[in-house]
């Protein structure tokens, strides 16, 4: 049966091209990589772990309460906090704190306005479409090889990697957000003299809200799930305690690590979906008829 099939191979072309790349780009990402590193993660997890537990839970508190406009469920967010410090888990809360704020926005600086270009561009979506496929349904570990060798064991590496399967969901919604904002709303907008920036920034962006949001939620969720994965190129957090139990068969370890990373998505998921809400004061005034 198998000689039905003819012969084909992509392994000798991959493999050349990315040690092309790592022979002659190699020098400037790892440079790349300890900037990042000195001047922004590290800065960073230093702050985060240097701060005192009260002064964070207080932070996450008010950030809570901003969102949700609810004293309970902020109270609720931060007794969850409260007991990954119960469980010694605080400072590597922290560290998988500082990877994930750095890779979100990294996500957030690169999807957001690839999805407005896509929005504007169907030539660009079909184009970009199926990239958007390979990076969602490619095992991490394929791109972690070259990431590895472009960048070495580390943080950075765990970085971009948790960028690159995190960032998908973040371009798809947002070019879906813009795209179902009514072509009414659009039409009277140019009938005004609207630019298209104008247009973009006082129409578009604030009614494609909630779908932008829900693509900044999906996104910061699918970091979190990266956190096991990143311990195993050097980063550390939450995840390594997950690597050690699985490793030394200690479930009690793992489990309590996992019931952390549990607890951590659980209060990011409430925040980003708080905020993906449209203000209900603002949307009743708007519904109110206007007076005669």
């Amino acid at each position: 049966m198998d000689g039905i099939f003819y012969p084909l191979s992509i392994k000798e072309g991959v493999n050349a091209f990315v040690e092309t790349l790592v022979g002659r780009f190699g020098d400037q990402f790892r440079a790349f990589s300890s900037a990042v590193l000195q001047y922004v993660l590290v800065p960073l997890e230093s702050t985060l772990r240097a701060s005192p537990p009260w002064l964070v839970l207080l932070v996450a508190g008010l950030i809570a309460w901003h969102a949700t406009k609810s004293v309970g469920r902020s109270l609720g967010l931060v007794a969850l906090l409260y007991l990954i410090g119960c469980f010694g888990l605080w400072d590597a809360l922290m560290q998988t704190l500082a990877i994930m704020a750095v890779a979100t926005v990294l996500a957030v600086l690169i999807g957001i306005p690839t999805g407005i270009l896509m929005s504007q561009s169907d030539t660009l979506r079909k184009l970009l479409l199926p990239v958007l496929d390979v990076m969602q349904t490619l095992p991490s570990f394929v791109y972690l090889i070259p990431v590895l060798m472009l960048f070495g064991l580390g943080k950075v590496p765990a970085i971009f990697a948790t960028v690159v399967y995190a960032v998908p969901p973040l371009i798809r919604l947002t070019d879906l957000g813009i795209r179902e904002v009514d072509k009414e709303l659009t039409e009277a907008a140019w009938s005004f003299g609207t630019t298209r920036w104008q247009l973009l920034v006082g129409v578009q962006l604030p009614l494609a809200r909630p779908s932008i949001m829900a693509g900044v939620n999906q996104t910061t969720m699918m970091a979190l799930a990266m956190v096991v994965l990143a311990s195993m190129i050097g980063a550390r957090g939450l995840g390594e305690d997950v690597l050690v139990g699985i490793q030394t068969l200690d479930v009690g370890r793992g489990m309590q690590a996992g019931i952390a990373i549990v607890i951590l998505a659980i209060v990011i998921d409430r925040i980003s979906q708080a905020y993906g809400r449209p203000k209900r004061g603002r949307s009743a005034r708007l519904a109110e008829p206007a007076p005669r």
